[in-house]
């Protein structure tokens, strides 16, 4: 690509994403607030690989029923602000996984299964069995 083709595409695409409403948007708080608030899907996404008997169950519907207001919160506003439904859907979809896997180990699996878990995690904690 020819060098005064190249500046042509570059100062189009700057015209285009970096404008006074775009750098408007980014001093508010309806952007830095759902940037913020992304730590909390993150730490519930890394949660995942976590052991199952470390769940409490009443935090983690606690926060599902958190999200989905917050993602209704987010539809309603003027303008809506898909950020913060974004950040909310992603918490959504982690913490019911986390309340399945939160269900399943303590109402589905069975007491042998359960035992095993332990065992696993005790071993690789370095605790004596």
């Amino acid at each position: 690509m020819s060098q005064p083709v190249q500046r042509a595409a570059t100062r189009s695409l700057i015209q285009k994403y970096i404008n006074k409403e775009t750098l408007k948007y980014v001093f508010t708080t309806h952007f830095w607030g759902p940037v913020s608030n992304f730590g909390i899907p993150i730490a519930a996404l890394y949660d995942l690989k976590k052991d199952q008997t470390l769940i409490s169950g009443p935090m983690t519907f606690a926060l599902v029923a958190y999200s989905a207001v917050f993602m209704r919160y987010a539809t309603a506003v003027t303008p809506k602000n898909y950020l913060l439904f974004g950040c909310h859907f992603v918490n959504e979809v982690a913490q019911l996984a986390q309340g399945y896997r939160f269900i399943d180990f303590n109402y589905i699996m069975s007491e042998d299964q359960r035992q095993e878990i332990h065992r696993k995690h005790e071993l690789e904690d370095g605790k004596p069995e």
